[in-house]
């Protein structure tokens, strides 16, 4: 019997968990989503592109609410039961108040799991993927990237200006190319024509001039009156590099241990060396973080369990336990931010959570031994 009704409390739970990420991380999701949208003319990419890159980082959006909707199923469902007079079963039962809690706290490790795995091995496998598909892509709209009366700059190494434009036809253009710095080209032209085939993107320039010039200040002028200009070799300044936040967790071990014994070595998308040494050990302890506060989370909610719906107090204690778990979720997310460069400071703040932990977990037994 102590079996069932603990796997159907289980299963409550998880279910409330479930639809509760789903709907805030979507809110959330939906919001990012437009933000990039502001970023998608700036960039050049599609808007197919930027709807995978999006999706891509939504389980960046997961693991960090998995602690808020973790608490808001737990107050939920045991709000619901007390209020139905579900909890009488396992006091009925035999199950005592600590019991009762020590369940909880165990079943709370998978969602400890849950936050792990995100946080170790699924965020930043997904954060690198989508950087690898921004930068791999190609700039599928070329045309809308070129604005008229603005300097366009977010294309790597160019740096385009027009004075007018109609659809794929351009007037007076001024480009400047420095993919090459040994060789910086200026390309100034009465007219245009923006071609921008599936596979081939290009400028057709008319009645113009090409001012080459190199690095021992030398420059070279040549008239021209057609030219094309090839648009495919180019990216956007987004995206070029790898965050610390999209590297492997194994990798960041290895690189630490490897720092540690004085070694060097080139990983394969990030150079492990000292200068980025306090960053991967910042990051390392940031993804560890959160997930301690699930636990603490498990028993202040359980201290609900010791006034019951009836008693005259008890609306004062949900509101109290509330505010307190909410205040506990912006708190270890500001908390983050308290991670810095000195191991010391990383220390006390992760070891601040399993105090709290300790302390709560006595005064909660504390509280069922007076009252009984």
């Amino acid at each position: 019997m102590e079996k069932k009704i603990f796997k159907k409390l289980f299963l409550e739970i998880s279910v409330i968990f479930i639809l509760t990420s789903l709907t805030l991380g979507l809110i959330i999701w939906i919001l990012q989503a437009v933000s990039f949208l502001d970023i998608i003319s700036e960039d050049g990419h599609s808007i197919a592109t930027y709807f995978k890159f999006s999706l891509l980082n939504l389980p960046k959006i997961i693991s960090k609410i998995v602690l808020l909707s973790f608490f808001l199923s737990l107050f939920y469902v045991l709000v619901a039961y007390d209020e139905k007079n579900q909890l009488l079963i396992y006091w009925s039962n035999g199950i005592s108040k600590n019991k009762f809690l020590n369940k909880l706290i165990i079943f709370s490790l998978i969602f400890i799991i849950l936050s792990l795995t995100l946080s170790f091995k699924i965020v930043p496998f997904t954060q690198d993927k989508a950087r690898s598909y921004i930068r791999n892509s190609s700039l599928d709209f070329f045309p809308s990237l070129i604005k008229p009366k603005q300097f366009i700059d977010t294309v790597e190494n160019l740096t385009i200006f027009i004075d007018k434009k109609e659809k794929d036809k351009i007037e007076h253009l001024i480009l400047k190319d420095a993919s090459n710095l040994e060789n910086i080209q200026l390309i100034i032209a009465k007219k245009g024509k923006i071609i921008n085939e599936k596979d081939n993107k290009y400028l057709v320039l008319f009645d113009g001039k090409i001012i080459n010039s190199s690095t021992e200040n030398k420059s070279t002028i040549f008239n021209f009156k057609e030219t094309s200009f090839n648009l495919n070799k180019y990216k956007t300044k987004t995206t070029t590099y790898p965050k610390i936040q999209e590297i492997r967790s194994i990798d960041i071990l290895d690189c630490l241990i490897t720092l540690k014994e004085k070694k060097v070595v080139k990983f394969k998308n990030f150079s492990c060396s000292n200068k980025i040494f306090d960053e991967l050990a910042q990051e390392l302890y940031k993804r560890t973080y959160l997930p301690l506060y699930i636990p603490l989370i498990t028993i202040l909610v359980c201290f609900l369990l010791l006034n019951s719906h009836s008693n005259f107090n008890y609306k004062q204690l949900k509101i109290k336990i509330f505010f307190t778990g909410m205040i506990i979720i912006v708190f270890s997310q500001v908390s983050v931010n308290l991670i810095s460069e000195k191991m010391l400071n990383n220390i006390l703040v992760l070891f601040s959570v399993p105090v709290m932990f300790t302390l709560s977990y006595l005064l909660f037994n504390f509280k069922i031994k007076s009252s009984s």
